[in-house]
């Protein structure tokens, strides 16, 4: 497996697109004609360039490489994120190794960031492959005991789940001539919005910021952990225990804070003062209830001795009263009879006018004339029934379905004034004679039949 092994005092890093022959595309770093013997940084053996079929520069082992070296065995993936880590971290002007193992193998760092003075080193962990979170934090933990910190980095698109557990931050592979971005683990504190706001940043830069000390791990207070992002158009609440920020961002965070719990004692001795406040009002209010319930009992007691009274008086008249509409209601009731009984003398006297035979006439007359003008058949009733509703007339239905009221077959004249629903409906009288009678409220509503006044002769 091809490799790069970067030295201190070797040239600058130039990332391009390239082949490598084996239907693959992947991002190749450049190197500048070395000035110092490059040497595999896991097994100490010697390298060599070497170009693959389509002009592809890449090192390898020069024969008789231990077979025990591990960065034989390393995906191109992996290799090429270390060396874009380690491009990154040269070009703030620290050093930077790759595999460099502990001195009791208890870890080995995929690159190795070491300040120019020496005073100062940092592991950058290009962590591929799934690794549990206990797991993660042992090895962080490995590293803080010697003095080193850590920056572990994930290239996948889903962000893993230790990455609140430990110092991270997850990379966005670059497209066409791009370059690679920190998409999350990198925030900053927005103070006025009360909360974090996630900050994509290139890698380089990423990287100057964390060497020089302008970029450092904090812990997300519990209330500032959920922390809404916008990815692909939609809409998402990420939860984050710990970010990289500047220091100016965790102490807003603090500030924050601070203010909150100020704000939140404030109005906590706020709502305390309103309940002492709340509780003296209800001693008030239930000792001026008591009070007003005595004197309304007082009260009470004072009326309901003159109401007796009252009451006593008011039923003397209820029954006066009662009396006297009784006395009215009879009176009543004696005059509509009276009118009820001359209205059926009158309409028994109208109706009398006619013969029996004449009767049968008009009906008769009816029943063609609707026929005949509107093709409409309608029930002639077999004995005449008077409908006082209809001034004593008698209503005549069509025969069907809807049974609708057809006509009033002369109504009395002189009970019209008594029934003023017949102004709705279509009056039938048998001549002129008969329509004079009525007044002028009822003559678009009138037809008659021209019938005679006397009984027409059958013809034999």
């Amino acid at each position: 497996m091809p490799f790069t092994a970067l030295h201190p005092e070797a040239g600058r890093l130039d990332a391009t697109r390239l082949d490598l022959g084996c239907g693959m595309d992947w991002t190749q770093v450049h190197k500048v004609r070395p000035r110092v013997e490059l040497s595999c940084p896991e097994c100490g053996w010697s390298v060599h360039a070497k170009h693959s079929p389509s002009g592809v520069r890449f090192f390898c082992h020069d024969p008789g490489r231990p077979p025990s070296c591990e960065l034989s065995n390393e995906s191109w993936e992996h290799h090429m994120l270390k060396l874009e880590l380690a491009g990154a971290i040269r070009a703030v002007g620290w050093y930077a190794e790759l595999e460099v193992p502990a001195e009791d193998g208890s870890w080995r760092a995929d690159v190795m960031a070491s300040s120019p003075d020496g005073t100062q080193r940092m592991a950058w962990e290009a962590q591929l492959s799934p690794i549990a979170v206990d797991d993660i934090r042992a090895r962080t933990a490995r590293y803080r005991a010697e003095g080193i910190t850590v920056c572990w980095v994930s290239p996948h698109k889903k962000t893993p789940q230790w990455i609140d557990a430990v110092p991270a931050v997850r990379l966005r592979a670059p497209e066409a001539e791009e370059s690679w971005v920190v998409d999350d683990g990198v925030a900053g504190f927005d103070f006025a919005a009360g909360g974090w706001t996630v900050r994509e940043e290139e890698l380089q830069p990423f990287v100057r910021w964390v060497l020089l000390g302008q970029l450092t791990p904090c812990r997300s207070l519990p209330r500032y952990r959920r922390v809404p992002r916008v990815v692909d158009k939609q809409h998402w609440i990420l939860r984050r225990d710990r970010w990289w920020t500047s220091r100016q961002s965790s102490l807003a965070q603090d500030k924050h804070e601070q203010m909150r719990q100020r704000q939140e004692k404030a109005k906590e001795e706020a709502e305390a003062r309103k309940k002492e406040e709340e509780a003296e009002a209800e001693r008030r209010r239930k000792k001026l209830e008591e009070e007003d319930r005595l004197r309304r009992a007082e009260e009470a007691a004072r009326r309901r001795k003159v109401q007796e009274a009252e009451h006593r008086v008011r039923m003397e008249e209820w029954r006066q009263q009662r009396a006297e509409d009784e006395a009215r209601r009879a009176r009543e009731q004696a005059e509509q009879e009276g009118k009820e009984r001359r209205a059926l003398e009158m309409a028994k006297a109208w109706w009398g006018r006619l013969s029996g035979k004449q009767k049968e006439e008009l009906f008769t007359a009816v029943a063609e004339r609707a026929w005949r003008e509107e093709q409409l058949r309608v029930e002639i009733p077999e004995k005449a029934a008077m409908a006082v509703h209809f001034a004593y007339g008698v209503p005549v239905y069509s025969r069907g379905r809807y049974h609708a009221l057809y006509a009033i077959v002369r109504p009395c004249p002189e009970l019209v004034s008594l029934s003023p629903q017949l102004a709705y409906h279509r009056v039938l009288v048998r001549n002129a004679q008969e329509m004079s009678e009525f007044d002028e409220t009822l003559a678009d509503r009138i037809t008659h039949y021209d019938l005679p006044d006397h009984e027409q002769l059958t013809m034999y």
